[in-house]
């Protein structure tokens, strides 16, 4: 299983990053080969509109199963989400990823979808 975190950097201590269009990471996790690699998302920075649909096809690029960030994704990059069978878990905009992926695994995050 892949999990991609919204995050600010790309390790286990680093924080999670709320946004998800405009994130500055994805950080993906592989509990099948317990590897850590992160993608830079600087594309969107400078992007007036369509961050959210952009980032929503560089994660699905990454073929995750479970997508966990803070506040989620907008309607438009949730509509493209949608179509795969990714699920994407929100609540952890206040947390490490290590703290994250410790609430997943006990249910303490929301499912947005």
């Amino acid at each position: 299983m892949k999990i991609v975190f919204t995050a600010k950097g790309g390790d286990w201590e680093s924080s999670m990053d709320p946004r998800f269009g405009r994130m500055e990471m994805l950080v993906v996790y592989d509990d099948v080969a317990k590897t850590l690699t992160s993608v830079p998302n600087n594309e969107t920075e400078g992007m007036e509109h369509g961050a959210g649909l952009q980032t929503a096809k560089k994660v699905l690029e990454l073929t995750p199963d479970i997508i966990i960030t803070g506040n989620g994704a907008g309607e438009k990059a949730l509509a493209i989400l949608k179509r795969s069978n990714v699920k994407m878990y929100i609540g952890a905009g206040n947390m490490s990823i290590k703290e994250a992926y410790d609430a997943y695994q006990n249910n303490q995050l929301e499912l947005q979808y």
